[in-house]
């Protein structure tokens, strides 16, 4: 089969580095409504790792499109063997719990994860793998120095963000945006992704690891040919809300009495100055103050104080504790018969 004539995207020579230490390697890849990306993506993939000289696997994660794409990734895993496995979600749940199914589903040693949207290039996959162990190292981000997005809507929004997520979490990348990543297992197995956290894995990833085991490299960025791209200007207000919540857990998870009760004793402090003047100028001025908007106001300060002392310290521990001592997963998947251990790997041949 002559992949190279297949793919759609600029040719190129597969590149196997030397030397690569031994280890097994999946490669994770969430898809929703892709369904014309989804054999051009194999093609691509398989025209890199076909000369890989380590077992290797391809799991394809469906969330829930509304297309042809789980007919698609059926239909091409056929035809391309036993390690191309699927993983198809119930419903869509986003693509941080799907990045996450695929995570739990990946068996090798070293993961990959990229976008379906064949913007991500494979060919990039063994060099990174290659710094990742010759390095010794936990992440290696892939960074798209030259991307092929629109100037407005995707490249000035990202930098934006990339600066500030950089500033907030203390990790320094210059491109967080960017799906193409190589993790070693054990580590990246070590955290659990919810709500839409997968623009954050490199701080998440910090929680467990230095940021010196972090590094970034260079990566191809190609435009998008087939489908269209899922994300617009609003996910800027979500990763707000993802950044602050990223901030808190990242410096307070051991001690978050410190942040709620920072606030609550800010609160607290103003609500009883704004009491103490009311009780002085009705003592000592004789004034009535049980009118007064102000008094109100001070009463109202002091009570959310304490409640962001008791309440928001509760309430996030117990959310915590649901997710991890629980083992309650943020997706639900088809049950498929499990694979023995040494089945399902794309093999160099003898």
């Amino acid at each position: 089969m002559n992949l190279q004539a297949k793919s759609p995207l600029p040719p190129a020579e597969p590149q196997i580095p030397e030397g690569l230490p031994e280890h097994t390697l999946s490669v994770v890849v969430p898809m929703y409504n892709e369904a014309e990306n989804v054999e051009p993506l194999l093609d691509r993939i398989h025209l890199a790792l076909d000369p890989y000289p380590w077992p290797w696997e391809i799991v394809l994660v469906d969330d829930g499109s509304s297309d042809a794409t789980p007919a698609e990734i059926e239909r091409c895993a056929k035809i391309f063997g036993p390690h191309v496995r699927v993983v198809e979600l119930m419903r869509n749940f986003k693509q941080t719990a799907a990045m996450q199914a695929g995570l739990d589903a990946a068996r090798g040693s070293v993961i990959v994860t990229m976008d379906g949207d064949l913007q991500n290039d494979p060919i990039d996959i063994p060099r990174m793998v290659h710094r990742l162990l010759a390095e010794d190292l936990d992440l290696v981000a892939g960074w798209r120095k030259n991307r092929q997005d629109g100037l407005l809507l995707r490249k000035i929004p990202s930098r934006i963000a990339n600066r500030l997520i950089a500033r907030m979490t203390g990790v320094h990348l210059k491109d967080y945006g960017c799906s193409l990543k190589v993790f070693r297992a054990s580590a990246i197995k070590s955290v659990r992704l919810y709500g839409e956290m997968h623009r954050f894995i490199p701080a998440w990833l910090a929680t467990v690891t230095t940021p010196r085991r972090i590094a970034q490299e260079v990566v191809t960025h190609h435009a998008r040919m087939f489908g269209q791209s899922k994300y617009g200007i609003s996910r800027t207000f979500r990763v707000v809300l993802d950044l602050i919540f990223v901030y808190f857990f990242m410096r307070y998870r051991t001690r978050p009495g410190h942040f709620f009760g920072g606030i609550g004793i800010g609160l607290g402090t103003i609500g009883t100055l704004i009491l103490t003047y009311l009780a002085s100028v009705k003592i000592f001025l004789g004034e009535s103050i049980g009118t007064r908007p102000l008094l109100f106001a001070g009463f109202f300060t002091l009570i959310a104080g304490v409640q962001m002392v008791t309440s928001g310290v509760l309430a996030e521990l117990l959310a915590r504790v649901y997710y991890e001592s629980g083992g309650t997963q943020a997706y639900i998947a088809r049950e498929r018969a499990p694979l023995a251990d040494d089945a399902g790997w794309h093999r160099p041949a003898a």
